[in-house]
């Protein structure tokens, strides 16, 4: 086939929007008060020499003036002979100023100082294991990001955007490996929770895929891609992923057609009248006709400079189906005498052409059913495909679930199985 499809490849050079918005943590609600100089022994209280830089601290961390709330937070570190309580209190402000400042590694080392002692609940230390990674991620520290990432999962936690941030930062990081695992299994993650995963997991999923010059990934990827946001640019690419293999048969070219036909892809003459060219010459002029006259009724044949030829293409399908319709009757019934299935198959399809969609399906269910069919799964893709014109959806996924070889046939099917159910096959 000489591929008039896209071939643009859709996700090239795609440009994957990898800016992650995590929430700032709640502050704890644990602050410092001075004591007075008589409660000092007692649990639970601070010094006056430890707690007035931390009201000042605090009235910084109030204001956002992180900067200023580690400074003076520096202060009380610096006071000697600190008691435990006094030092989970800088700690906890600590870590919430480190978070606030982007200053990863401060917040780290403060969040490990504190769930060391047992001073954060659990829910705490998920919320700010979030922001901790959020923070190393902003400051394109990715290798960490994902660390935090990775500790905050371990740690129970389950929220989708950090599904997505621990995959982006995978992918920032050059380990695509490890991000297409991670973006597999947030879009399973989105799927299990019964929502749509976003656009953007799909395209770094296919993104992942060229990194890696894995074509076979690819097109799995643009799969995933085409059944969760079927843009007519993902449908084309993923079309021209599978008609440009090498050893692509010919046979199929119609059937490439058929499937952009159906996506309402088809974008100018010439593919309309290669389309109508084909169907002539596999021995269904209804199906030409057809083609035909969708590209005039789309104004795309009928105009400019080969206008001339579109006509006598137009007028060639007419006179083939004026000679073809009165046989039909005929050309059923001597297809019910022979040995092999094939002249069935192929009745079958002519029917389809003319819109009589259960003649056609009934005549290549027997032609499958006599047996002898030189493309046993080719007839099996068509009756899906005449099931799926039929609106009888579940029979047209079951005939396409039922070609089971490794090849282009097989390859189109799925394709067609995207196309009637919304899923990729599995």
């Amino acid at each position: 086939m000489t591929s008039r499809l896209f071939s643009g490849r859709a996700l090239a050079g795609v440009g994957v929007a990898l800016a992650v918005t995590l929430a700032a943590p709640v502050a704890l609600h644990v602050l410092a008060q001075p004591a007075h100089a008589e409660d000092e022994a007692k649990p639970g209280t601070v010094r006056p020499e430890v707690g007035k830089p931390l009201q000042a601290a605090k009235a910084a961390l109030d204001g956002k003036k992180f900067a200023e709330a580690l400074q003076r937070l520096n202060e009380a570190d610096a006071v000697s002979n600190k008691t435990p309580f006094e030092e989970q209190l800088i700690e906890q402000m600590r870590l919430i100023a480190g978070v606030g400042s982007d200053q990863s590694s401060v917040a780290a080392k403060a969040f490990d100082a504190l769930s060391s002692s047992g001073a954060l609940q659990p829910a705490q230390k998920l919320q700010f294991m979030m922001a901790i990674s959020g923070s190393y991620f902003r400051a394109k520290d990715y290798g960490s990001a994902a660390t935090w990432a990775n500790r905050y999962f371990q740690a129970g936690g389950n929220d989708l955007a950090m599904r997505t941030s621990l995959a982006q930062a995978y992918y920032l990081n050059n380990d695509f490996a490890n991000a297409t695992k991670a973006t597999n299994d947030t879009i399973d993650a989105y799927y299990r929770a019964e929502q749509t995963p976003p656009e953007l997991l799909f395209q770094l999923l296919t993104s992942c895929a060229l990194k890696q010059n894995d074509k076979k990934a690819y097109a799995v990827a643009l799969e995933k891609l085409v059944a969760a946001y079927p843009k007519q640019d993902y449908w084309l690419d993923l079309l021209h992923q599978i008609s440009s293999r090498p050893g692509f048969p010919d046979r199929l070219s119609l059937d490439v057609y058929r499937l952009q036909f159906a996506i309402g892809a088809l974008q100018n003459a010439s593919q309309y009248m290669e389309f109508a060219e084909l169907a002539i010459q596999a021995g269904l002029p209804a199906e030409a006709k057809a083609i035909v006259d969708k590209g005039y009724e789309a104004k795309i044949l009928g105009q400019g400079q080969e206008a001339d030829r579109h006509g006598r293409l137009r007028d060639m399908a007419k006179r083939s189906v004026d000679a073809d319709q009165p046989t039909l009757g005929t050309a059923e019934t001597e297809a019910t005498k022979g040995a092999s299935g094939n002249p069935l198959v192929n009745a079958g399809m002519n029917f389809y052409g003319y819109g009589q969609y259960d003649k056609a399906a009934a005549l290549i269910s027997q032609g499958l059913a006599k047996g002898d069919v030189k493309y046993p799964d080719d007839a099996r893709l068509h009756l899906g495909i005449v099931y799926l014109a039929a609106g009888q959806k579940a029979k047209a996924v079951e005939a396409f679930k039922s070609i089971k070889s490794g090849d282009a046939v097989n390859d189109l099917a799925r394709l067609w199985l995207i196309k009637a159910t919304g899923r990729a096959a599995s």
